[in-house]
């Protein structure tokens, strides 16, 4: 995979507060995103000639309507089906086209709505497209996906709940610093073990708050970049693939443990070198699983890893500093955005009372589509932060 990224910058990381329910559709999400990206940079909305969408409920509208329904003109466009990964992979592709001249100024844009009948349909859907050996059985819908897959993790490797609790823990103490994110009452490790079942060995605070809301970011020149006075970040490596080990039973890992050689060869540095890590976190074990697949350990390592470091903002190993998704909330395809907001902010030195001292160096992974025995699309990128001039 080339690792040349240069002349790219993302500037602008914006966030339209979750709520736990809506009644507006998927393409105002997209159109509120759009005008606090237009706002956060200082443009004009004829400025952007590139837009990226990712949405999990905006059929039957696509990105293309999208864009006369905006009144926008713009000459690249993409639709990104890849979930949890849509936001690594935006961004390649984006600054792809920024590089060869395609656009100058893309929006990078991921937005649902959350209704609880118009959840049901999304989770009938995943059902089919994800579980199609086990849904006529009655098995349907994520929290089935990963109760599978973490029950598997934990006989392989001998993870335990209090493992997992660690993470959530965590977390949630980062989000108590994080205006947005829907779940701020800190929660102690015994909180997490009392949690109700969900679908065993899941409970409630391993699994993420479906909700509404939208993320984005800009993709542009540097040049452009400087020109606003925007702080920006820079792409030092940047790695995506598609169902990779398809034969495996159940999922363990996943196309990250193939790229990250590439990932960190590409950045000129290693894992030890990253100061935050925002890993896509529907549940704890998709956190342990990336981990280790990234090479920051050994598989099977990961949730000793974890629990000899702390992951709050402020400590030795500063984890989803926003609170991730499972404090956060999960707006559907933007849950694919949070990680990379988050870093962009943290680079800036924007993140607030929860800023990580001295980050210089984020590592963003996506990992999204998942069934039980497989994750299909992963990617992963390495930012570094520049101040505005």
């Amino acid at each position: 995979m080339s690792g040349d990224w240069a002349g790219v910058a993302v500037v602008a990381p914006i966030t339209v507060p979750y709520v736990r329910s809506s009644a507006h559709d998927a393409p105002w999400w997209i159109a509120q995103a759009l005008r606090a990206l237009i706002g956060a940079a200082g443009i004009a909305k004829r400025d952007i000639d590139g837009l990226s969408v990712a949405s999990f409920t905006l059929p039957p509208d696509t990105a293309a309507t999208v864009v006369p329904a905006l009144g926008m003109e713009v000459r690249w466009l993409d639709a990104q089906p890849t979930g949890g990964a849509s936001g690594a992979i935006a961004l390649r592709r984006a600054a792809r086209a920024v590089q060869a001249g395609d656009a100058e100024l893309v929006a990078c844009v991921a937005a649902d709505t959350h209704r609880p009948g118009a959840f049901a349909e999304t989770m009938r859907h995943f059902s089919r497209a994800h579980t199609a050996g086990v849904a006529p059985h009655g098995a349907g819908g994520p929290n089935t996906v990963f109760a599978l897959i973490t029950d598997h993790w934990m006989r392989a490797f001998g993870t335990t709940r209090e493992d997992f609790g660690h993470i959530a823990v965590a977390q949630r103490a980062n989000a108590a610093r994080q205006p947005n994110a829907l779940l701020r009452t800190p929660i102690t490790l015994a909180d997490y073990l009392a949690a109700r079942p969900i679908a065993p060995p899941l409970h409630l605070l391993d699994c993420v708050m479906p909700c509404a809301g939208a993320e984005g970011f800009l993709v542009t020149t540097v040049e452009r970049a400087r020109a606003l006075r925007l702080a920006y970040a820079r792409i030092t490596a940047s790695v995506e693939r598609h169902n990779a080990f398809a034969d495996d039973p159940v999922v363990t890992r996943c196309g990250l443990a193939t790229d990250a050689p590439a990932l960190w060869a590409q950045a000129g540095i290693g894992p030890d070198a990253i100061d935050c890590v925002q890993l896509y976190d529907d549940y704890p074990v998709a956190v342990c699983m990336q981990v280790e697949d990234l090479g920051f350990c050994a598989k099977g390592d990961g949730h000793r890893f974890l629990r000899s470091r702390t992951l709050t903002f402020d400590g030795t190993w500063p984890l989803n500093t926003g609170g991730g998704q499972l404090s956060g909330g999960q707006a559907g395809a933007a849950g694919g955005y949070l990680g990379m907001t988050e870093a962009l902010r943290q680079l800036a030195g924007t993140a607030g009372d929860r800023q990580v001292h001295g980050a210089r160096r984020a590592l963003v992974s996506g990992f999204g589509i998942v069934a039980y025995d497989r994750c299909v699309a992963t990617g992963a990128v390495v930012l570094e932060g520049v101040k505005a001039s």
